[in-house]
């Protein structure tokens, strides 16, 4: 222990004081300078919506406020340029090193590489940390050193490691270092400007952000709804989740101390003997593991923002309607639980993620909308924003992923409205021009009689719109892309194999996921003993050239967490292997006047249509 170091805490998505590995080494070390920088203009085209920011900012305060309690307060910092404020901020206090946790998201992970070196190269000493998940993407990977690319048996093999996620302990107190940093307060950080304040306000009525209201969040969730985890997954009214999903998203409480608090309930249950309780145990860890999932996957494969996975869709003829795409945005497709499911999201930031799974496969099936819009507008719009679960869900319901739904499947909503919300409840709750609607038509009202609508005060195409699409049809146009899809990738083949000069090779593509290619990752070989172990690195593929000159990094980074040996990238084929049903986590509303400019990065374009989604703003979130 040094008690002469001077750290720089920078806090990202990991704003709590407990099981914060960052701060807790910083502590260890001496003398502590917490920042939070907001930087817009790196956000680019995934600046956070209305919704988002505004739990943000509420993190934020709470966080400040607990580390005054512990002696040093969070400065705010709104900059241009993340790594000069940080270089600032060294200059300004004298600092010895910065550290930070980890991120995994394809925007993070470009400036967190780009980060280190830059501070590299003025000798400043760089610390990360695994702060956001139990085990790092390079721990985890298969019998022949592979990143895993199903679900499954990535999970399988995160039970199975040796490697137990442990937390570390919250700091006493903190020592400030001495010198002034040019900061800011929170509302000069422009998180929300004076027109959004009246529209959060009423957010406020339903949630609580802060990481000790995490703790209390999940306490109640173990304490009286962990019990009934299976059941609440397939109901639309009540309390219907942990609620749990912001809170991890902000790192207002670590997903360690969740999962160590499921196992403590799942010990104890196990023996009590409670089978029940064992199994929402591991189904509740099942949807923590597809958390860890969607990181593993952004990160060994970082072009998942914007293609899928797998190279199946390259050919699938999606159908760019604005028109469908602003329906859908609204609310008014004709389908009541699509539209229900709409209007809440577009009110609240917040949808049971049953519901997410629904509205985001009629869009992609029923609409044949490109899923890369939807996935934009779920993280524009949702409370809870998280860009990795997005881009996982997204690619989960088109068919992008091995173990996803089969393109070809298509649920039609009025069976799914009977199913999860038979008596019509969430429907009249989010639709009130459908209130007096008998539950028998609430879900197809264009079948009800004449005499059911008039009482209802019912008119279609009127103040209830009609279904945007027959779902029969819906069908019928979904087998055509599907074969649309088919016949080019069969002429694609076809004018490879002849410019190859080989014999063309007749595969029926519908039935067989293995002859789409997936890229494989190389997380485990051996490697020379002079390549540093120290970095958080991004991806790259095998056939790109190592292009920049080694440079001699500060003794302090040398002496980090082993981070992957070597990370390739293969075009070869890979094993696949089914999966359940899986619920879709997603991410939070924004004006178009904070809209950024797209990063010259990411190629990834939404109509500017989406921004305008002219739906009033409704009743805030209920903690049902």
């Amino acid at each position: 222990m040094s008690g002469t170091s001077k750290t720089i805490v920078w806090f990202r998505k990991d704003l709590r004081i407990d099981d914060n590995p960052a701060l807790a080494a910083a502590a260890r070390d001496g003398q502590v300078l917490p920042v939070y920088i907001w930087c817009p203009k790196e956000e680019g085209q995934f600046y956070p919506g209305r919704v988002s920011r505004w739990w943000l900012k509420q993190s934020l305060v709470h966080l400040n406020q607990s580390l005054k309690s512990l002696g040093a307060s969070l400065v705010f910092i709104k900059a241009e340029s993340t790594v000069t404020a940080l270089l600032q901020c060294f200059m300004a206090v004298g600092a010895t090193k910065i550290v930070y946790n980890h991120l995994y998201d394809p925007v993070s992970l470009v400036r967190d590489h780009t980060i280190k070196v830059k501070l590299a190269e003025h000798g400043i000493c760089v610390q990360s940390f695994k702060g956001d998940l139990l085990y790092e993407p390079w721990e985890v990977y298969d019998e022949q050193g592979h990143a895993f690319t199903t679900f499954n048996a990535f999970w399988n093999k995160c039970l199975n490691l040796s490697i137990e996620p442990a937390s570390v302990f919250p700091p006493w107190k903190l020592v400030p270092p001495a010198g002034t940093v040019d900061g800011c307060s929170i509302e000069e950080l422009g998180l929300e400007d004076e027109l959004e304040k009246s529209s959060n306000a009423l957010l406020g009525k339903g949630w609580s952000p802060g990481w000790t209201n995490a703790d209390k969040t999940l306490a109640e969730f173990v304490d009286r709804h962990l019990i009934d985890y299976s059941n609440s997954r397939v109901r639309l009214e009540g309390v219907t989740s942990s609620l749990l999903s912001p809170y991890l998203h902000f790192g207002e409480v670590s997903v360690r101390k969740v999962f160590q608090c499921i196992r403590m309930k799942q010990i104890i249950w196990a023996k009590e003997g409670n089978v029940l309780g064992e199994k929402n145990v591991k189904l509740f860890l099942r949807s923590l593991g597809l958390r860890e999932y969607s990181r593993y996957l952004c990160f060994n494969f970082p072009f998942t923002q914007e293609r899928s996975l797998m190279n199946n869709l390259r050919f699938f003829p999606w159908r760019s309607e604005h028109g469908d795409f602003k329906a859908w945005r609204q609310g008014k497709t004709g389908y009541p639980l699509v539209d229900a499911g709409m209007r809440e999201l577009w009110a609240t930031g917040w949808m049971h993620n049953r519901i997410r799974v629904i509205v985001a496969s009629f869009f992609v099936k029923v609409l044949l909308l490109p899923w890369t819009w939807g996935m934009k507008y779920f993280w524009d719009t949702l409370l809870d924003a998280d860009l990795e679960s997005d881009i996982l869900g997204w690619q989960y319901i088109s068919g992008s992923l091995p173990d996803g739904h089969k393109l070809n499947r298509l649920d039609s909503p009025q069976v799914q409205g009977c199913k999860f919300d038979p008596e019509g409840e969430y429907v009249r709750r989010w639709l009130p021009e459908l209130a007096r609607m008998p539950s028998e038509w609430i879900h197809h009202p264009w079948n009800a009689p004449s005499s059911v609508l008039r009482a209802a005060g019912v008119e279609l195409g009127l103040n209830y719109t009609k279904p945007i699409i027959d779902i029969d049809l819906a069908k019928e146009r979904l087998v055509d892309a599907l074969s649309t899809m088919c016949q080019a990738e069969t002429t694609a083949r076809s004018a490879n194999a002849y410019a190859n000069g080989m014999e063309e090779v007749v595969m029926d593509n519908m039935d067989r996921v293995e002859n789409w290619k997936i890229p494989v990752v190389v997380l485990k070989e051996n490697v020379s003993p002079s390549i540093s172990l120290s970095d958080q690195r991004v991806p790259s593929y095998q056939n790109c050239k190592n292009g920049s000159a080694s440079r001699k990094r500060p003794s302090c980074v040398e002496a980090e967490r082993a981070s992957p040996n070597k990370i390739q990238y293969n075009d070869c084929e890979s094993e696949t292997s089914g999966t359940g049903g899986v619920d879709l986590h997603s991410t939070a509303e924004s004006t178009s006047a904070k809209r950024q400019s797209t990063s010259s990065a990411l190629s990834f374009l939404v109509p500017h249509s989406s921004l305008n989604a002219e739906v009033p703003h409704g009743k805030e979130p209920l903690l049902q």
